[in-house]
C-alpha cells in the first residue's frame, strides 16, 4: 500500500487534503461549539451552485464556489441575529441556491464528470495549481483563524458577557463565516459537496468527546482529520473506490464508539437513576 507514496498524483493528494483537513479541523471545532453546524451544510451546498455557475462561465469552479460561499456567509452574518431565525434564513436561502444549482447544471454542455466530481470530490486528480491555489487559501484562513481565537473562543462561550466587555461578537460571527466559506470550498475538493461534514464536522465532534480543553480538543480533531484524510486517500488508491467514502467511514467508525461511550453520558444516565 504505501508504494504508491512514489505517485506523483498520491504526493498532490496528501498534501492538498492534510492542508485541507488541518483547516477543517480547526474551523470545525468552532462551528459545533457556535452552533453553527446547519450553517456548515448550507454553504456546502452553495458551494455546489456556485462551482455550478463556474462550469457554465468556463472559469475553475473553486473560484465560483469561493464567491458563492463567501457571499451567503456574509448574507448569514447580517440577517440571522437569534437562533431560530437564523436557521429559518439559512434553510430559505439554501432552497433557493439548490434550484441555482439545478439550473446551472442543465445548463452546462460540459463532461458530465466535471459535475459529479464536485459532489465526491476528486482529491486523486487534484493538479499542482489546485495545491498552490488551496496552500494559499489554507494558509490565509489558518492565519486569521490565529489572530481571531481568543475573542472568538469567548464570544463562542459566553457571547453577552463577551459582547458587554466590548467584544465586537456579531462582526466576529462574520469573519468567522467567511472563514468557513473558504475551508468548505477547499475541502470540496477533497470530499465534495455531500460530505464535507465528514472534514468539517467528524474530528471536531470526537475530539470534543474525548477532551475539554478547547486548544487541546483543536490539536486532536486535527490529529483525527490528517488520520482519516491519509488513510483514505492509501486505500482508496489500491481499488476505484472514492476517497471520500473511506474519509467518511473512518470518521464514522471512530466517532461511534467514543459517541457510545463518552463519559458524559454515563453521568448523565446515572444522574437520571
Amino acid at each position: 500500500m504505501f508504494s504508491v507514496l512514489q505517485y506523483q498524483f498520491i504526493q498532490n493528494a496528501l498534501l492538498a487534503g492534510s492542508l485541507v483537513a488541518v483547516v477543517s479541523a480547526f474551523a470545525g471545532y468552532f462551528l459545533l461549539t457556535r452552533g453553527l453546524t446547519f450553517a456548515g451544510h448550507a454553504l456546502s451546498h452553495v458551494g455546489f451552485a456556485g462551482a455550478a455557475a463556474a462550469l457554465v462561465l468556463g472559469v475553475d469552479p473553486i473560484f465560483g464556489m469561493l464567491v458563492f460561499t463567501v457571499a451567503a456567509g456574509i448574507g448569514i452574518g447580517i440577517l440571522s441575529k437569534r437562533l431560530n431565525e437564523r436557521d429559518i434564513n439559512i434553510g430559505i436561502l439554501l432552497a433557493f441556491v439548490l434550484g441555482l444549482g439545478a439550473l446551472f447544471i442543465a445548463l452546462y454542455n460540459g463532461y458530465a464528470e466535471r459535475a459529479y466530481s464536485i459532489l465526491f470530490g476528486t482529491i486523486l486528480g487534484i493538479s499542482k495549481n489546485d495545491i498552490l491555489i488551496t496552500s494559499i487559501f489554507s494558509l490565509v484562513t489558518l492565519i486569521a483563524l490565529l489572530v481571531i481565537f481568543r475573542p472568538l473562543l469567548f464570544s463562542s462561550f459566553d457571547p453577552e458577557v463577551a459582547e458587554a466587555r466590548g467584544v465586537p461578537v456579531k462582526f466576529l460571527g462574520i469573519i468567522f463565516l467567511i472563514l468557513v466559506a473558504i475551508t468548505v470550498s477547499m475541502a470540496v475538493q477533497v470530499v465534495g459537496v455531500l460530505l464535507v461534514f465528514t472534514l468539517l464536522v467528524g474530528p471536531a465532534a470526537t475530539a470534543i468527546r474525548l477532551v475539554h480543553k478547547p486548544v487541546t480538543a483543536i490539536i486532536l480533531a486535527m490529529a483525527l482529520g490528517l488520520l482519516y484524510t491519509w488513510l483514505g486517500i492509501l486505500l482508496a488508491s489500491g481499488n476505484n473506490w472514492p476517497v471520500s467514502f473511506y474519509i467518511a467511514t473512518l470518521s464514522f467508525a471512530v466517532y461511534l464508539p467514543v459517541r457510545l461511550l463518552s463519559v458524559e453520558d454515563r453521568q448523565d444516565k446515572e444522574a437520571t437513576v
